[in-house]
């Protein structure tokens, strides 16, 4: 186990890179010229991602993503 200790403000600015880049899969999953190997990676990353985001974001910002990746995957 790895711990990490970092302030409020650095955890802000996880929260808002995490949010991107999952934005940013979640648009791209939606993308039907992609082939299915590649959006199955692409899932993988949001689950790594979103394990992320749910240690450092509050519950309420974590159920909008979890829900998200519902509808689109």
């Amino acid at each position: 186990m790895i711990g990490l200790l970092i302030n409020g403000r650095e955890r802000e600015e996880m929260i808002y890179l995490l949010k991107r880049e999952m934005d940013e899969i979640l648009f791209d999953l939606g993308d039907e010229r992609i082939e299915h190997l590649v959006k199955r990676s692409m899932e993988e990353r949001y689950n790594i991602l979103l394990a992320l985001f749910k240690r450092v974001a509050p519950p309420k910002e974590c159920f909008k993503y979890i829900q998200l990746k519902r509808k689109k995957v």
